[in-house]
This record gives structure tokens, sequence and C-alpha cells, in this order.
């Protein structure tokens, strides 16, 4: 026994349990210095997403994870999706917060772009990409989606009677009890910018026109479609994979049906993730790592496990069992002249629907 050891036992018991505490203490803040001295090291990255919450949350925490960088998320409401950041990014171009846009979708995105909101970036990741997912000036890059889908309910409605395409929707006996979200917002508004650039204005407009005239019921969000055709309020309606998929799980009674896959029809459209760094936000640095994570085949394949990408772009990724994606025929998106009638099918939709 040394002069120390022996000195500690001779202390009553109140003092030597004041000791013991004070080395700890001592301890925690040692280690909390060090883990405070990490991530000052790494820093941080502010994200604005409109991936829901449920998905993009598990990405970031691997994220933090892997590089040790701390990401600050700032999520999206289902109803106004994407919508509102983008909003809040074109205030804030001028003293930007965000350091990276991770869209759910594809339209916004080049609106932004277009808007000066993002800066080119060179992305390792990017290189394998096909070339319609990559922008010419490298400022947004898009990588694996979801397809738009007919969900419907099997105990009120069979697979026979739904209609086959989209453009048998406002003529179909079941018309009144279909949903879709409104199409100002997310990927519902995607897609009517797509079916202006593809079926031209007039033809698009009439067809919008002609789901208003026929009642069709237009709530408040992809993930409402589901739920309403899951609690049998509706029979059918137009909504994203993920969220179709999601429910089928919860509920056997449900079933998917792709569009327009006949010889002569245009193929299910798929829209894909987009990724973008912000104009002189406030970590550069990080954000190009953040974005090589999101563009990876490895990000990709966790995203197709958990649920939210259905259509991969990365042939190495196994796509989920539900859907074989190779066998469903994709409709042939020119996503830039389909930004071009953004406007004009929004303004359309706006009025047609909202007023």
């Amino acid at each position: 026994m040394d002069k120390y050891e022996g000195a500690f036992l001779k202390m009553n018991k109140k003092m030597r349990l004041s000791c013991l505490i004070m080395v700890i203490v001592a301890t925690i803040a040692v280690l909390a210095g060090c883990s405070s001295q990490r991530w000052q090291s790494k820093g941080e990255v502010v994200v604005y997403t409109s991936v829901d919450q449920v998905y993009s949350e598990k990405i970031f925490e691997n994220f933090e994870d892997q590089y040790g960088i701390q990401v600050k998320a700032v999520y999206d409401i289902e109803a106004n999706k994407t919508v509102g950041l983008s909003n809040r990014l074109v205030q804030e171009i001028d003293a930007p917060q965000a350091d990276v846009f991770w869209n759910g979708e594809i339209l916004k995105t080049i609106d932004l772009k277009e808007k000066g909101v993002f800066e080119p970036v060179v992305i390792k990741e990017a290189m394998g990409l096909p070339s319609t997912f990559v922008d010419s000036q490298n400022c947004w890059f898009a990588f694996g989606g979801r397809a738009r889908v007919l969900i419907y309910n099997k105990t009120l409605v069979s697979a026979a009677d739904c209609p086959q395409t989209m453009a048998e929707i406002p003529a179909s006996a079941m018309v009144k009890e279909t949903g879709m979200a409104y199409p100002v917002f997310g990927t519902t508004n995607t897609q009517t910018a797509v079916l202006y650039a593809y079926w031209g204005e007039e033809k698009a407009k009439a067809y919008y026109q002609a789901l208003k005239d026929a009642d069709i019921q237009v709530v408040d969000g992809n993930s409402v479609v589901k739920d309403f055709v899951s609690q049998k309020k509706l029979s059918d309606g137009l909504t994203d994979t993920d969220d179709a998929l999601s429910e089928m799980k919860a509920n056997p009674d449900l079933g998917i049906m792709f569009l327009d896959q006949g010889e002569n029809d245009s193929g299910t459209m798929v829209i894909p993730n987009t990724v973008a760094r912000v104009k002189n936000g406030p970590n550069g640095d990080n954000a190009t790592v953040l974005m090589e994570y999101l563009l990876s085949a490895s990000t990709e394949q966790l995203l197709v496990d958990d649920g939210w990408i259905q259509v991969p772009v990365h042939q190495e990724v196994t796509p989920v069992t539900e859907i074989n994606s190779s066998d469903i025929k994709m409709m042939e998106v020119d996503f830039n002249k389909a930004y071009d009638m953004l406007a004009k099918a929004t303004a359309d939709m706006t009025d047609i629907f909202v007023r």
C-alpha cells in the first residue's frame, strides 16, 4: 500500500464519496470536451428536404455516424410539399441558411436553379448517372425515384374495372370515388406539367377540367389518398409508389395499377429525387460530402430497402420485391420541357381546382 492509497483510506466515508464524485465529473467534462472538439472539427451541414422525415432522417443519422458531420435538417409538410422550402430558399438567396436541397421531385429543383439558388459543383458519384439525370451546368443531380400509380381497394373495385390509362380516369364509373392530391403541389404538380409537355397544353388543360367536372375527389396530399383508399372513403386514387406500398403492407385489401402499359401507351411516369448545393451556403465543403453520400449506390440501396425509392438508377441496386421495375413500361420524360410548362400548368390547376 503506497502513501496515497493509505491517505485515501484514512478519509471518512463522506470525504471519499466527495472525491469520487469530483473524479467522475472531471472525467465527464473531458469526454464532453473531446466530443465537442470532434463535432467542431467536422462541422455541420444544413439540409432543406421535401423527402418524408421517416425516410430522410435515417439517412442523415447514417451520414452522421459515417462522417462525423452533424446534419441540421429542415423538413416540409405534406400539403405544400416542396413549395414551402423552395419559397424559403428564394427568400434567403442573399443570405443563405441552407447548404443542400434534397428534393423528392425534380421540377421545383430546376425552377430554383433557374432562379440562381444553386451553384455548380463537381460530384464524383454523378459520373455514372444517365445524362438526363445531370444538369448541363452541374447545378443539380437526380437519382432513383417513385412511380405515379393508381392505388385501389380490392373490396370496392377490381383491377379489371379500374381505369387502365390516365386518359380513362375522367370517364371511369368510379371517378367520384377516385382521389388525387391538389395538382399545384409536389409530385401531383410535377405530373401535371409532364402531361402538359407530353400531350400539349390544350389537351392537358381539357383533361384536368374533365376531372374536375367529373367530381374527382381532391385531397391534401398523396398520403391522404392512400389513407382514404385504405379506409374505404375512396375506391381508388393517384399516388406515389412509396405511399402505396407502405399502406399495402398494413392492408392486404389494397392493390396498385401501373397505368398506360399498353403497346401504344406512354408508360408510367417516374419522378426522380434531386439534390443540389445552395449557392454560397455556410458549409460548402460539407455540402459536397453529403451530396456524394446521397448520390451513391449504397445510399440508394438504403432508400430502396426502406421504401422511399422503388425505381433505382444504379444497376447494382437491388429493387424492391413488390415491383420488378424492369418489367414496367416507363414514360420517356423531358423534364426540362416539363419545367417550361410548369408555370402555365400550375396557373391552370389553380384556376380549375383552387378557386
